[in-house]
């Protein structure tokens, strides 16, 4: 297992790409469903704010440092994550490629109604290997706070999530990709963790309407710049005020 590294309170495993794939890699056929989390500087600072996250983000199985200001944070704290930023959205496309490799099946759940179907078609046109084991829009859950997830999991039965739990799990998917947005992807996956039949749940935000084609991925030279995220102001302006947390997280860490 790779080493861990606290970041304002979030442990990061210490990886690079090929190193984050090799591990999910060994978590297929392990028996146990792994999860993973892909948390950039401003699910740090949502921790940081409601410190009821830590527990939830720090429950994953695996921990990829996705965003250039938990580079510069790490950095800052002398604790450096040498490996650099290890992009979810990559992640995922290198699981898809995987499961295409192996012949794994995969689960697209998340995004607007049609959207897992496009992003499971364009993949498939990419990875002519791969089995989609299935598709489900992002609208169906309940379990989207943790009083919620509480309720849950002390007995209280979301007829909704185990609709659609028991359509993943017949569907045989080893990997499920799970894009229903920050933090209610997190919430989702460790209320229900435990009766997914998968042996990967990962939270990937909005890979789905990137690959879709819904939402075009900044430019190469932004991305290698650590500017991915002014480049997604820039072309949604109405996201300036998540974007705040930026730099209270980079000041904060200062």
């Amino acid at each position: 297992m790779s080493l861990k590294i606290n970041i304002r309170g979030v442990y990061f495993n210490s990886v690079d790409m090929d190193e984050a794939v090799n591990e999910c890699s060994r978590f297929i056929d392990s028996g146990k469903t792994h999860v993973i989390h892909t948390p950039n500087s401003e699910i740090v600072q949502l921790c940081i704010e409601k410190n009821e996250y830590y527990p939830l983000i720090n429950s994953a199985d695996l921990i990829i440092p996705d965003g250039a200001g938990v580079i510069l944070a790490s950095k800052m704290l002398k604790r450096p994550l040498k490996k650099g930023k290890v992009a979810g959205i990559e992640l995922c496309e290198r699981l898809i490629a995987l499961a295409g490799e192996r012949g794994y099946g995969v689960y697209f759940l998340g995004g607007k109604p049609s959207i897992a179907e496009k992003a499971a078609e364009k993949m498939r046109e990419k990875y002519p290997e791969l089995i989609v084991s299935g598709c489900h829009d992002g609208y169906f859950s309940k379990v989207d706070t943790f009083e919620k997830a509480q309720k849950h999991k002390n007995g209280e039965i979301i007829e909704e999530d185990a609709a659609v739990i028991k359509e993943i799990n017949d569907s045989g998917a080893k990997i499920l990709l799970c894009c229903l947005g920050v933090p209610k992807q997190e919430i989702w996956m460790n209320a229900h963790r435990d009766e997914l039949n998968v042996d990967i749940v990962g939270g990937f935000g909005g890979s789905f309407d990137v690959f879709a084609g819904a939402v075009k991925r900044a430019p190469k030279i932004f991305i290698k710049l650590g500017l991915e995220w002014f480049y997604r102001l820039i072309k949604e302006p109405s996201r300036i005020g998540r974007m705040m947390s930026l730099p209270r997280f980079v000041f904060g860490t200062l």
